[in-house]
C-alpha cells in the first residue's frame, strides 16, 4: 500500500508538471528579452555609479518582497530572476562595492580580478549562456578564449613533464588520447562519465526540490542508482573512479587537476567530471574583467525596480516568535536599521548565515546546527596580483592557464603539506595555479597599453595565519610571513616565464586573514568544502535552498557547488523554491524557440 501511495504521488506531481509545461502561464523568463550590447564604458567612474551605490535608509524601496544578503553571483542571479518575475527586491553587501568574488580591483594602476579565472558552456544556445543573457539583459558579452586552456606541469627527478588539455567537442577527447596513447579506453572511459554527468546532473538538483522524505525514500530504497549512475559517481572519489580505469598517475593527475581544495582522493568524481565536460564546447572571459558581470546584472535589476546597495554590513536576521523570518538589521555607524521584508535570502557563506546572523537564542537550536551537520570549512586561499610595465608579447604569455604540481600523487601532496608546520610551509607549497587576464581580454591593450597582469593561486591552512586575525592588517610580522609565500610563488612563475621578473612593476599578496576584506569564513573562499561527503547524494538532498526558519533562504556556491556557474545555478535553484515553481523550465522553453529559430535560418 505505501508503494502504491508513493508512487500515486510521484505520478501526481509529474502529471502536474508535464501539464504545466505543454499548458501552463509562461512567465518572462520564456520571452527573449536581449537587446544589443550598449557601447562599451569601462570607466570606474561610470561602473561605480552601478557598484557602488552606498546604503541610506532612504534608499530603501518601500514595500519590498525580498531583501537578499550578498551581492556574489548566487545573490545578484537570485534578485535577477524575482525581479524579472515581478517582485520588488533589495540587495545588501557590506563591502564598498557588489559582486562578491566576481569583482575587479585596482592596484596602483592595475586592474586585478578577485577571484575569476575563466567559465565555459557559453556556446551559442547553451541553457547557461541563455540564463546568463537572461539575468544581464544580453548585455554581458564575452570573449573565447584561445582552444588551448591549460598546460598541467608535473615535476619529476629527472625534469618536468607537460600535458596540454584543448577545447572542443572531439578535440578534447582526441588530443588527450594524443598525448597518452596506451590509455586510449580509459580516456575513453572517463568521458562516458561526463557525459552521463552532464546529461543528469539535473536528477540531483532535484533532489534539492522535492520533498526530503522522498528524496530519503528513493535513495535509500536503491531506487536511484536504478535511474542513473549519476548518483553512484556523486559518491565515488575521483582517485577510486579513475584508479579503476588505470594506473597511470600522470593521467591521473591532467584527469584529476582541476583542485577545488581537497586532494582527489576526497573528491566527487561527478564533480571533476562536470569541471571537464564545463570546458569541452570551449572557454570564455568577459570583455573587461570579472567587474562586468556584476555591473551588467545590477543594471537588469535596477531597471526591473529593484536595488543593489552596498557599505551595508547585515548584523542579523529578524525572526518573530513564530520563528518566520520577516526582515534585516543593518548596522550603519552606531544605528542599526531594520529593513523588513516577507522573504530573506542569504546569499553569504551558510557558517555566516546559521553561526552569526541569526538571533543567538536561535542558532543554539538542534535544527540550526543540523543545517551544518557534515559541512566544514574548505581550506584557505592564497592570492598574488602581479603587475609588469610590457605587453603579453614581450612576456610570451598566453591565455593559457598553467597548473604546476610538484609531483604526480596529489593526494600524498596534499596530505604533506597540510601537516607541515606554519614554518615550513612558505617554501613547500606544492601546486600552484596561474592566469594571465590580461591575455584574455580583448579590451585590455586599449584600457592598459604596455601593461599585463598575472595571478597566481595556491591553498593554505588558516591556522598558519590565525595568529594575526585580531592585528590590523599591514603588521610587520604578518606581512614578512606571507611574503614569503608571495615570494616563493612569483620565483616558481619565473621558471616557467623568465621573462617576468625584469618586467614586474606591482606584487601584491592577499592571504587568508584579508582575503579582500571580504568576510570570508577563516579566509575560505570557496565556503564549504567541496570534499566527498558533501556530495553523497543524501547530503545533496539535504543542503537546500529552504531552510527551518519559514521565509528564510540560501543561495550561491553553498547550495550546490562552487564557482561562478555553480552560483549562478545556486541563485536559479533558489528562484524556484522562493517561487515555488522550476524556473529552469522555463529557460528550457526559451532554448528550444532559440534553437528553432537557428534551425530556420539555416535551412
Amino acid at each position: 500500500m505505501m508503494w502504491f501511495l508513493l508512487f500515486l504521488e510521484w505520478f501526481v506531481d509529474w502529471a502536474r508538471g508535464t501539464y504545466w509545461y505543454l499548458f501552463g502561464k509562461r512567465s518572462p523568463l520564456c520571452r527573449e528579452t536581449f537587446s544589443p550590447p550598449a557601447q562599451e564604458n569601462y570607466s570606474q567612474e561610470a561602473r561605480d555609479k552601478v557598484l557602488a551605490q552606498e546604503f541610506s535608509q532612504s534608499k530603501v524601496p518601500s514595500n519590498l518582497d525580498v531583501v537578499v544578503i550578498g551581492s556574489g553571483v548566487g545573490g545578484l542571479t537570485v534578485a535577477a530572476v524575482l525581479v524579472k518575475l515581478g517582485k520588488k527586491v533589495l540587495v545588501l553587501d557590506q563591502h564598498e562595492r557588489a559582486g562578491g568574488f566576481c569583482q575587479s580591483f585596482t592596484e596602483k594602476g592595475f586592474q586585478f580580478d578577485m577571484a575569476f579565472h575563466y567559465i565555459g558552456q557559453l556556446h551559442e544556445n547553451g541553457l547557461l549562456k541563455i540564463a546568463v543573457d537572461q539575468i544581464t539583459d544580453g548585455q554581458l558579452q564575452f570573449a573565447e578564449l584561445d582552444p588551448h586552456t591549460d598546460t598541467v606541469v608535473i615535476e619529476k627527478a629527472d625534469g618536468c613533464k607537460e600535458y596540454t588539455i584543448y577545447t572542443g567537442k572531439r578535440q578534447m577527447e582526441a588530443h588527450l588520447k594524443k598525448q597518452f596513447p596506451s590509455e586510449t579506453r580509459a580516456i575513453e572511459e572517463f568521458f562516458k562519465i561526463m557525459k552521463v554527468c552532464s546529461k543528469k546532473i539535473h536528477l540531483l538538483c532535484d533532489l534539492k526540490l522535492v520533498p526530503l522524505w522522498f528524496a530519503r525514500f528513493i535513495l535509500c530504497s536503491g531506487i536511484a542508482d536504478w535511474i542513473s549512475p549519476v548518483f553512484k559517481y556523486s559518491r565515488t572519489s575521483t582517485t577510486e573512479m579513475i584508479s579503476s580505469l588505470t594506473n597511470n598517475k600522470d593521467l591521473l593527475t591532467v584527469l584529476s587537476h582541476y583542485l577545488h581544495g581537497v586532494p582527489p582522493n576526497n573528491a566527487s568524481c561527478m564533480i571533476n567530471a562536470l569541471l571537464f565536460h564545463h570546458y569541452k564546447r570551449g572557454a570564455y572571459y568577459p570583455k573587461g574583467g570579472a567587474g562586468e558581470i556584476p555591473y551588467r546584472i545590477i543594471q537588469t535589476i535596477e531597471k526591473h525596480g529593484g536595488k543593489v546597495l552596498v557599505k551595508a554590513p547585515v548584523s542579523q536576521i529578524l525572526v518573530n516568535d513564530a520563528g518566520v523570518a520577516y526582515g534585516v538589521t543593518v548596522k550603519k555607524g552606531g544605528e542599526q536599521i531594520s529593513i523588513k521584508a516577507p522573504v530573506v535570502i542569504s546569499s553569504t557563506s551558510v557558517f555566516t548565515t546559521f553561526q552569526t546572523l541569526l538571533p543567538p537564542e536561535i542558532i543554539t537550536k538542534p535544527e540550526m546546527k543540523n543545517c551544518l551537520h557534515g559541512l566544514k570549512l574548505s581550506k584557505a586561499s592564497f592570492q598574488v596580483f602581479a603587475g609588469f610595465d610590457a605587453t603579453q608579447e614581450e612576456l610570451g604569455i598566453t591565455s593559457t592557464n598553467m597548473w604546476l604540481f610538484k609531483s604526480n600523487d596529489l593526494d600524498d601532496l596534499l596530505e604533506v603539506y597540510y601537516h607541515l608546520n606554519k614554518e615550513e610551509a612558505p617554501e613547500k607549497i606544492p601546486m600552484m595555479f596561474i592566469s594571465f587576464p590580461s591575455a584574455k581580454d580583448p579590451s585590455w591593450k586599449q584600457r592598459f597599453p604596455g601593461k599585463s597582469c598575472m595571478v597566481i593561486h595556491t591553498l593554505v591552512k588558516y591556522e598558519w595565519f590565525e595568529q594575526w586575525k585580531d592585528l590590523p592588517v599591514g603588521q610587520d610580522q604578518y606581512e614578512h610571513y606571507k611574503m614569503r609565500f608571495t615570494n616563493q610563488l612569483f620565483d616558481w612563475s619565473c621558471v616557467r616565464f623568465p621573462k617576468l621578473k625584469a618586467k614586474l612593476s606591482v606584487l601584491h599578496a592577499v592571504g587568508p586573514i584579508n582575503a579582500h576584506g571580504m568576510g570570508a569564513p577563516a579566509g575560505s573562499i570557496l565556503s564549504a568544502e567541496h570534499n566527498l561527503d558533501r556530495y553523497k547524494p543524501l547530503n545533496i538532498a539535504k543542503i537546500r535552498c529552504s531552510t527551518p526558519i519559514k521565509n528564510l533562504y540560501l543561495s550561491g556556491q553553498d547550495v550546490f557547488s562552487t564557482g561562478y556557474s555553480g552560483a549562478l545555478h545556486g541563485g536559479l535553484l533558489c528562484a524556484s523554491t522562493v517561487l515555488g515553481q522550476v524556473v529552469y523550465t522555463d529557460l528550457l522553453l526559451l532554448q528550444k524557440r532559440l534553437k528553432q529559430k537557428a534551425a530556420k535560418k539555416l535551412d
